[in-house]
């Protein structure tokens, strides 16, 4: 079972905790990534793009010309498609992009994810976020205390209200309550924040030594 060092927002080390192997100790699958990254932003497309057939655009009942005579090509309308201003021949029509993913598959997927960002050093684990009031000052020096840099994503419980108030305005941060993240929140941003009550599947936390004194 992996652990990772539990961190105060001054960054300093506030023990340790074990992980879950489930969710932090699998062999990533890219495949299986990738297809449900796929399909979460497939979902996320409104598919409300429509164009009109022969039969919606409005005019062309009468016949432009008859049938024979003119040395013209036989004309029924002047909405068929190859005319100007007529329908569109198999033009797109409002429809779900939505993808089933089985519950198994997403699964797999985010313990990819969260696995190769424990491998690559980008998963920060915290004690808790301790904000006396809202600051977005105070939020900033606490990301950077931690060493995290580019875009972060902040796995937050209901309780972190005001951790929730001091960095909704910082434009590098994401976050999201811990039954929100998905395969795409990971994979997108850099670095990776729990504190040690959102992490999903932690074992009992190990205190650091010298603190039971």
């Amino acid at each position: 079972m992996a652990s990772v060092d539990v961190l105060n927002d001054s960054g300093s080390s506030a023990g340790s905790i074990d992980l879950d192997d489930a969710m932090f100790g699998v062999e990533p699958n890219v495949s299986v990534m990738h297809q449900v990254v796929v399909a979460q932003l497939a979902a996320h497309r409104k598919g409300t793009a429509s164009t009109k057939t022969r039969a919606e655009v409005r005019g062309g009942g009468r016949k432009p010309w008859r049938q024979k005579g003119t040395g013209n090509a036989r004309q029924g309308s002047i909405r068929a498609p190859h005319w100007r201003g007529g329908g569109v021949a198999h033009g797109p029509k409002p429809r779900s992009y939505a993808q089933r993913t089985p519950k198994k598959m997403k699964r797999l997927a985010l313990a990819s994810a969260l696995s190769d960002r424990l491998a690559d050093n980008k998963l920060i684990v915290l004690s808790e976020w301790n904000f006396d009031t809202a600051s977005t000052k105070a939020a900033k020096a606490a990301l950077t205390a931690l060493g995290a840099t580019g875009r972060i994503l902040v796995v937050l419980t209901r309780d972190d209200e005001l951790a929730a108030r001091s960095m909704r305005n910082l434009p590098e941060v994401t976050l999201l309550h811990a039954g929100q993240v998905t395969t795409y929140d990971v994979l997108v941003n850099d670095f990776i924040i729990y504190t040690r009550d959102s992490l999903p599947g932690a074992a009992p936390a190990v205190a650091a030594s010298g603190d039971d004194s």
